[in-house]
């Protein structure tokens, strides 16, 4: 019988690692784009699977608490979290890693364009999503080059641009919690008010989600719906349409991280990946 008791024992402690299957490969570019970010790329198995097809594109922003020169500092949370702990993505993810100080969109784009010339990357679906400083980060960059982007969700952020209509010419969705005391939601408001005042808020979302926190927000990257949203918009085939058919909830995000490996171990860190 103890015998018995130890093998089942023993099957229950390697089954979350049997469970692990690699969803796909992300490596660090270092150098690798001059005068832009170091930045982690990563490719899901169909990208390697099917190799006549072209990708999604996702960029991710992190905040100022990711800074710095460890690259794996930005993985702490975010979408390649979402990876590691089991969310499944068909898209190349971008995330680079800001050194200290606000996002530089030229930047973004420096690293966006490399992607989009050595990697087979579907240039109509470019998706962009930050938080906090990402989520300054993601309106400038999204309003200075809107032409770029299909789709693109902001959370708990504002905007540095004087000219904020970039942002009101493709879809756009910005989230801020009411409770937020670390970048209070007057400065998602400004936007809004901005876009609205100037008739250019058709393609425009915004929730004010009711007592949420700064750091509440930062469920939102592991949502499903978060991505099946951007993949709604296509800047070739349907540019001037915003999808409202998902909706983001406080349920929604105390629920994030609901049938997700939270011990991680789905993405493989490679040393160089191949185009």
């Amino acid at each position: 019988m103890k015998k018995i008791i130890s093998i089942i024992i023993l099957i229950t402690a390697i089954m979350p690692l049997a469970q692990a299957q690699y969803i796909g490969q992300v490596t660090a570019m270092r150098n690798k784009v001059p005068d832009s970010y170091n930045f982690w790329l990563y490719a899901p198995n169909e990208y390697y699977d099917y190799p006549s097809d072209l990708f999604p594109v996702i960029i991710f922003l992190h905040g100022q608490s990711l800074c710095g020169t460890d690259m794996n500092r930005s993985r702490r949370y975010g979408v390649l979290d979402a990876l590691d702990m089991g969310l499944h993505i068909e898209a190349l993810v971008i995330t680079p890693q800001n050194p200290g100080g606000g996002w530089k969109p030229d930047k973004i784009n420096r690293i966006l364009d490399w992607v989009l010339e050595n990697y087979r990357a579907d240039r109509y679906k470019v998706y962009v999503i930050g938080m906090s400083l990402g989520g300054y980060g993601t309106m400038d960059f999204v309003g200075t080059y809107p032409d770029k982007v299909a789709a693109a969700m902001a959370l708990c952020g504002g905007c540095s641009l004087k000219d904020v209509q970039g942002l009101g010419t493709l879809p756009f969705w910005i989230l801020h919690g009411t409770a937020d005391r670390a970048i209070g939601i007057s400065e998602s408001k400004k936007v809004v008010s901005a876009l609205q005042e100037a008739g250019n808020d058709r393609l425009l979302r915004y929730d004010w989600l009711s007592g949420a926190s700064h750091g509440r927000l930062a469920r939102i990257f592991y949502l499903k719906q978060v991505y099946d949203w951007f993949f709604q918009h296509d800047k070739q085939r349907n540019p001037d349409v915003v999808n409202r058919d998902y909706s983001i909830t406080l349920t929604d995000m105390s629920n994030a991280y609901d049938g997700l490996n939270t011990h991680g171990g789905k993405v493989l860190t490679v040393n160089s990946l191949d185009p």
